[in-house]
């Protein structure tokens, strides 16, 4: 099997902590030291599963028309969903949180966007980028209620040079200012930075199914399942409508209300941070597809084929997940648990692929296969039928809402009437196509070694000699010069992949802005996008296509050329370019600068 070893920043391993040896001697294990060993198995086991960002991918070789381009933590323990690893970190996370041991130390105490004075407690958890915290208001507050006036919040630090603070606040806040009062989502009171970590006040919360699996002998029953199923089918769809997908379901994602209080049975879908939109808001259409292969995002144990095989995320993925989610929480384990090594991902995504619903659901109700088999054959920019995916689950429910574990009011009322599922069926009542039927169909293995998209190169006392070979080596990396300068006869450039130019000419020349090649490039309808000089006279000089210019004009002059700027100004034109040689000024100005207005000083 072909392996792909690429600079990946990886978790950091866990250290080994060993166990005490048992004295020496004979022995007799009792029934409750063979349970207390086989607890232990299981939990080593889930310690070593590690979260990989891995680039090597199995591909379906059939994938239809999706082979063309179309184009957490809240009041959560720390102990329970990080130590045992259900999964582990999600990938595009790890490094973050890597991070996060060089910043600063945490304030005392916090007050942003006009909240209260909170004083940090006990901690809650780790995930994504941020560290989650137990914030007490010093003064007022009310035990009992939830919301501003709470005595206990929430409180989310996030580094402000964490890689989910692109040069401002966290792109979650994005996030939550779209969801804000969508059924099933965490509110958030209050927001901002206070020195070095950007801040979130947001309502407590109690555990998460993954602490609640756990408490219940790692196991669920039918009915817990069915509920859980009901509800979080309700907050995806009222996400999905809102155009988000979440792209991270999984049991430590989800959790439930505080205990004693109203909303103890109320479940909740946290950390939004690998959330993406399924709809472009500028028009309102589903994203168009794509494919890289070299880009995970999620959790490995829970996350789509599609998620593994780098294909843009859309609703069918969230769905997918839920459905891992659910049989786990019922059977206590998902068959591709367990495996390690470098290649990990690769034997997870080729695992799922190779498991039939029958396999997988073998231990399940019936609704939990038929759920499974409905989501992986969803096409990528299909609508699912929430209210048909729930109506799966009516049978597994009691009919006495208040009995119920999990609190379903979201969804729509269980026991409603609701139409068969929109799917072609054989007469036996199946689905025709099924997607993955349990034996590894035709595949191919694709290594895709593309680094990530270089987006900006800059190079510095580049020598005229030398100069060449750096632009040659840039445009064949899909570059081109956005910007030039010089220094001490040494140039200096910027090459940039957004630039929206089609093509570029450069010459390096003795003369200060050589007027046959630049009107011999007009010509040729190139405009000039940058200009350099050095104190030698010379001068480098930058045409492109692509640019917005109808009309161009330059000056060179001994002087600054004010009285021709204005003259220019009158005319409709404006300085795009300027630069000096020894005592030479050069100016260029250009029609459809798309400026306004323009002054000099």
């Amino acid at each position: 099997m072909p392996e792909l070893r690429r600079g990946v920043r990886r978790g950091r391993a866990k250290v080994a902590h060993k166990r005490s040896e048992p004295p020496v001697g004979n022995y007799v294990k009792t029934r409750a030291a063979v349970a207390r060993a086989k607890k232990l198995k299981l939990e080593k086991e889930e310690e070593e599963e590690e979260q990989l960002q891995q680039v090597i991918v199995i591909s379906e070789r059939d994938s239809g028309s999706e082979g063309k381009k179309g184009k957490k933590a809240v009041g959560k323990e720390d102990k329970g969903a990080m130590a045992d690893d259900s999964g582990g970190l999600s990938a595009n996370k790890a490094a973050g949180q890597e991070e996060e041991g060089s910043t600063a130390p945490f304030p005392e105490k916090v007050t942003v966007g006009g909240s209260p004075v909170y004083k940090i407690e006990r901690k809650l958890g780790k995930g994504g980028f941020g560290q989650v915290f137990v914030g007490r208001r010093v003064s007022g507050g009310n035990e009992r209620s939830t919301g501003p006036v709470a005595l206990e919040v929430a409180l989310k630090f996030e580094h402000r040079n964490s890689k989910g603070c692109n040069y401002g606040p966290p792109y979650e806040w994005q996030v939550y200012n779209t969801l804000g009062g969508s059924h099933g989502v965490p509110k958030v009171h209050y927001k901002g930075r206070q020195g070095d970590y950007y801040v979130m006040v947001m309502d407590m919360l109690g555990p998460s199914l993954w602490d609640v699996w756990n408490s219940s002998g790692q196991a669920m029953s039918s009915e817990m399942v069915a509920c859980i199923a009901v509800e979080s089918l309700s907050i995806l769809e009222k996400m999905h409508a809102r155009g988000y997908v979440h792209g991270d379901v999984k049991p430590e994602n989800f959790l439930l209300g505080q205990p004693s209080t109203a909303q103890e049975k109320k479940l909740f879908l946290v950390d939004l941070g690998l959330a993406t939109k399924w709809r472009d808001s500028s028009n309102g259409q589903h994203v168009e597809y794509d494919q890289r292969p070299d880009m995970f995002r999620g959790t490995v144990r829970y996350a789509s084929v599609h998620a593994h095989l780098g294909r843009t995320a859309s609703r069918r993925d969230d769905l997918e997940s839920l459905a891992y989610t659910l049989i786990f929480l019922h059977r206590g384990r998902l068959p591709w648990q367990g495996y390690q090594g470098d290649n990990k991902s690769f034997l997870v995504c080729k695992k799922k692929m190779a498991t039939s619903p029958e396999m997988l659901c073998c231990f399940c109700p019936p609704p939990l296969k038929q759920f499974l088999e409905i989501v992986v054959n969803m096409k990528f920019d299909e609508e699912p039928n929430y209210a048909k995916l729930i109506s799966l689950f009516e049978g597994l429910i009691g009919p006495n809402p208040a009995l119920r574990p999990i609190s379903t009011d979201g969804a729509q009322k269980v026991g409603q009437k609701r139409g068969r599922l929109n799917i072609e069926e054989d007469d036996d009542g199946q689905p025709k196509k099924k997607v993955r039927l349990g034996v590894p169909a035709t595949q191919w293995i694709s290594v895709y070694n593309a680094r990530l998209p270089m987006k900006q190169r800059y190079h510095y006392n580049v020598a005229d000699a030398r100069l060449a070979q750096h632009v040659e080596r840039g445009i064949a990396d899909g570059l081109l010069i956005s910007c030039v300068a010089s220094c001490s006869n040494l140039w200096a450039l910027i090459m940039d992949a957004g630039t929206g130019f089609t093509s570029q000419v450069y010459e390096l020349s003795p003369f200060f802005l050589h007027k046959e090649w630049i009107m011999e490039q007009w010509e040729k309808n190139y405009y000039i996008s940058s200009i350099a000089g050095a104190t030698n006279g010379s001068s480098l000089v930058v045409m492109s296509k692509g640019t917005q210019y109808t009309q161009q004009s330059y000056k060179v002059s001994d002087s600054f050329p004010f009285k021709w700027i204005n003259k220019k100004w009158r005319e409709g034109f404006h300085v795009t370019s300027m630069a000096t040689a020894g005592s030479r000024w050069g100016v260029v100005m250009s029609r459809n600068a798309g400026f306004s207005d323009q002054v000099e000083f």
